[in-house]
């Protein structure tokens, strides 16, 4: 029998393109709840204890309700939102992160999709960790802008709706001021740090895609390592990835643009630095709506299934 799917919260922006990647595939079968009955809790409790798996693409507290009205111990669960990301007893659904992570997911019953920012984070900065070319108590800054889709409904229309209250003209506008995002703890644990990284996101006029840059101070790390040695970390660690892509080491472009990877589930990585200085800047580029989101979830939900993993992507 085919595996049976229900997204929960399926007419958000998430839950919106998971769907569109999985309304066609033959492999599984998605149960659907009426328009009228998708803010009925009894009819979306049935459909929350007959799934293979459960798909949540709700706000944080609505997704741990959801699963607390799951009682049916046969049920899985993927979390698209931030509600589980450092919980116990939670797998963190980034297949990439370390070697085994792909068995982890495969047996998880509970899994938590990563956000969009950590997983441009994680991937530039985990395999150093895990090299130890960074140190575990090193400082580390990370620069982001991301397309305003990002930011769900409510930001969607502040740049679109231009007759919301909340409309704005802005270009580029930072946030999280307070030095407080709830990406941090995830980058923080998953790439092995004492302290948490200070995080600078930004959210641009365009509809999908982002940068997340890390920029790093070579000369400060224990052994001095050049921005060759950097690469060649990263590039080992993702060479037989099929979501994954580092740049060559000869890349020499002189721009980057947010967008160049949007309406796709891959990410690219680049290592950009200058010897003399000994400074590097670490890129990732990615669709905050493909491998920042829907696409990293349908990755895991297909690793949880034991189908192939780039069933359904784009």
């Amino acid at each position: 029998m085919k595996p049976c799917i229900y997204i929960d919260g399926a007419a958000g922006t998430t839950g919106l393109e998971i769907h569109a990647r999985l309304g066609t595939r033959e492999d599984i079968e998605l149960l659907r709840i009426s328009e009228n009955e998708r803010k009925n809790l009894l009819a979306r409790t049935q459909l929350l204890n007959e799934a293979d798996v459960v798909v949540l693409c709700l706000p944080d507290e609505a997704a741990r309700e959801a699963v607390a009205h799951i009682d049916n111990p046969a049920v899985r669960v993927l979390d698209a939102s931030a509600a589980h990301r450092t919980a116990a007893g939670w797998a963190y659904g980034f297949p990439e992160l370390d070697p085994g992570q792909r068995r982890v997911l495969h047996g998880a019953s509970l899994v938590s999709n990563p956000g969009c920012y950590p997983t441009g984070f994680l991937a530039l900065i985990r395999p150093l960790t895990r090299a130890k070319i960074i140190p575990p108590d090193f400082p580390l800054t990370v620069n982001a802008v991301s397309g305003y889709s990002g930011g769900g409904r409510a930001m969607i229309e502040e740049f679109e709706n231009t007759s919301s209250p909340h409309f704005t003209h802005a270009v580029v506008r930072t946030y999280a001021l307070d030095v407080s995002h709830k990406h941090v703890p995830e980058m923080q644990k998953y790439a092995h740090l004492v302290h948490p990284p200070l995080f600078a996101p930004n959210v641009g006029r365009f509809y999908r895609g982002m940068i997340v840059e890390v920029p790093l101070q070579l000369w400060a790390l224990p052994g001095q390592p050049t921005p060759a040695a950097i690469h060649d970390v990263l590039a080992e660690a993702y060479a037989q990835e099929a979501l994954i892509d580092v740049a060559p080491r000869d890349d020499v472009r002189s721009t980057l643009d947010a967008e160049m990877l949007k309406n796709s589930d891959r990410m690219n990585l680049f290592v950009f630095g200058n010897e003399k200085t000994g400074q590097a800047r670490l890129i990732a580029v990615l669709d905050n709506l493909g491998k920042g989101a829907s696409g990293a979830a349908v990755q895991n939900l297909n690793i949880m299934l034991g189908l192939p993993e780039s069933q359904g992507l784009h």
